[in-house]
């Protein structure tokens, strides 16, 4: 079995081949296409398949949104856990401050890492994107949706 590559604030972003190269784009043709098909031939069938094909990118989307924020509510119940026994007493009070946002960039941090960062971030208020990159000692997630 061959090692995976290690994570990285620049490789971390996962992409689903299947959903991203293959449903969305065709779903995305269907809809142009079934628009197109519409202005050329109006009438209430090809206005049907407009709506029908509207609906089932919607399908699709909806379906991968409600998988991630499935995901983001269990990353941030881990992140909470995690951070309740890695920080020290005067953080550890503070952990309902952190966003959903926040606790879901801090679950890459390294557990070292993890109390000078969660201070930093609440005083500076720090973006996701500043935590990912505040990072030293990646900690990767290969199990994201």
């Amino acid at each position: 079995m061959s090692e995976r590559k290690p994570q990285t604030y620049a490789n971390h972003t996962r992409f689903d081949p299947v959903f991203h190269y293959f449903l969305a784009p065709v779903l995305l043709i269907t809809v142009i296409l079934s628009f197109i098909h519409l202005v050329k031939h109006p009438g209430i069938a090809s206005l049907w398949h407009v709506l029908l094909a509207v609906a089932l990118l919607l399908i699709a989307g909806k379906a991968r949104a409600y998988a991630l924020k499935a995901q983001d509510r269990v990353i941030r119940l881990e992140e909470r856990m995690r951070l309740a026994t890695l920080l020290p007493e005067p953080l550890r009070t503070r952990i309902g401050e952190l966003t959903e946002r926040q606790l879901i960039a801090l679950r890459f941090a390294s557990d070292a890492e993890i109390p000078a960062l969660v201070e930093r971030t609440l005083k500076e208020n720090l973006t996701q994107k500043r935590i990912k990159q505040a990072i030293q000692n990646w900690r990767p997630d290969y199990f994201r949706v």
